[in-house]
């Protein structure tokens, strides 16, 4: 049997009608069952010798049936009595009710993937499932962690770890539980957050896992919910972290948090007195070097300082050589009508006013040079933040992950924050120098 991750979702009409058509009655009844040939990749265990695997997805994106299935796998036996690669089983969520209601319920759960002859029965009395093999899985709430202590396994399926509030107690006490057979074995899915037991488990060297964003499951979802998540999620953290499946650190110490960065979200400009975009050049060019970062922001001037607003609009930080970032930088001005580019010279000096003038000689164009270490020169924008006076339209996720990694210490991740640092120098000149220098009108007498 021709087999594959999704083949019959990728294949040609003509080649899923020549396949079909030469299976017998047989092999058609049994089709719908035989999950290897319908799982998208990340459905499908990795291979190796590995004791924790983590399915990390957006919402969405196929992580329940992906459980029920492995589950599957590891009770059920060459035929409906034989026995299978494991005999005991937990199940393991945050409520008796979800699981319940999802693992073995569920419209993807373990009752709805099993096929009529080895379909097992629920038993509500003992929360428990029981295969006509004898094999048994055992429901248990991550609010009662100590339910796990006495009971031993070898499998366990473990949903939405990131979520539960007992998760490194629970976790824990499944661990010493499972202690049944040659090789015991737990799988994980869960959309993830930033909490400190999964990145723990990802941290392990027996742990593996496997990815997918919701929109890789789009063919088993309503189009509506698609396009309603991707309006209101799509470009955010928040989206990044419940759409695209990625885990997003909130550094300890960051001057920003995911809470305060969705707090802060528009959906459209208000009138704006001032635009002006912000660069943060890389002088080398190529796939190794850092990116140049751009971003596009406002401010609205009505009042005394303390009352002004600022606003980002855009990021369109790049990766490529000095013209490259110099003709998305003059592009970014032209598209929101932006009255000056500003830009670090520390490095790139008399070079990166050359170069963009090389693109558009009549730039209007200010050099800044850092003076402060990258904390210190962020510390008071964050400081704007906490006071709720600026604003993200959507699209920014990027810049908001480097956000989240700066503190007064200086960048705690990967690179550079080339992104970041442009929109400090950004508001550095709408914002904060402005307000320095701010005189307040002086009413004449008579």
């Amino acid at each position: 049997m021709r087999s594959g991750a999704g083949w019959l979702a990728c294949a040609a009409p003509e080649e899923v009608d020549e396949f079909l058509g030469g299976l017998s009655d047989n092999a058609l009844a049994s089709l719908p069952w035989l999950f290897e040939f319908w799982a998208l990749p990340h459905q499908l265990p990795p291979e190796g010798d590995w004791k924790t695997w983590v399915v990390m997805g957006g919402r969405g994106a196929g992580k329940t049936r992906a459980g029920s299935e492995w589950v599957r796998s590891q009770v059920e036996g060459a035929t409906p009595d034989a026995p299978g690669r494991a005999h005991r089983v937990a199940l393991v969520s945050e409520t008796f009710d979800q699981a319940r209601d999802v693992m073995v319920f569920g419209e993807s759960g373990i009752l709805a993937c099993s096929p009529p002859d080895r379909r097992p029965a629920w038993e509500a009395g003992r929360r428990r499932l029981v295969w006509p093999n004898g094999a048994t899985a055992q429901v248990f709430s991550a609010h009662e962690p100590e339910a796990l202590r006495g009971p031993q396994f070898d499998a366990a399926w473990v949903d939405e770890l990131a979520k539960w509030k007992k998760s490194e107690e629970t976790w824990d006490m499944l661990q010493f539980a499972l202690r049944l057979g040659e090789h015991p074995q737990q799988m994980v899915t869960t959309t993830p957050r930033n909490v400190a037991v999964l990145k723990r488990i990802l941290g392990n060297a027996s742990t593996v896992t496997t990815h997918a964003p919701t929109e890789a499951n789009r063919a088993y979802l309503a189009e509506s919910f698609l396009a309603e998540v991707e309006t209101r999620y799509g470009g955010t953290r928040l989206g990044r972290q419940e759409l695209e499946g990625l885990l997003l650190d909130d550094v300890e110490g960051a001057l920003w948090t995911t809470a305060m960065l969705e707090s802060c979200r528009i959906d459209a400009s208000p009138k704006l007195s001032r635009v002006v975009v912000a660069v943060d050049p890389s002088v080398s060019g190529g796939a190794a070097s850092d990116e140049c970062g751009i971003v596009v922001a406002g401010v609205c001037t009505d009042g005394a300082p303390g009352e002004w607003r600022g606003v980002v609009l855009e990021d369109a930080s790049i990766r490529g050589g000095p013209t490259d970032w110099a003709r998305a930088a003059i592009a970014a001005m032209e598209r929101h009508g932006a009255e000056r580019m500003v830009a670090e010279v520390n490095q790139g000096g008399d070079l990166i006013e050359s170069v963009l003038r090389q693109i558009d000689p009549l730039v209007p164009f200010r050099a800044l040079r850092a003076g402060r270490g990258k904390g210190l020169r962020a510390e008071p924008v964050a400081a704007l933040y906490e006071q709720g006076r600026v604003r993200h339209l959507r699209g920014l996720g990027a810049l908001e992950d480097q956000m989240c990694r700066m503190t007064v210490r200086g960048y705690e991740g990967r690179g550079s924050p080339d992104r970041l640092d442009a929109l400090v120098w950004a508001m550095h000149e709408l914002m904060i120098e402005p307000a320095l220098h701010y005189r307040r009108p002086q009413v004449r007498g008579l």
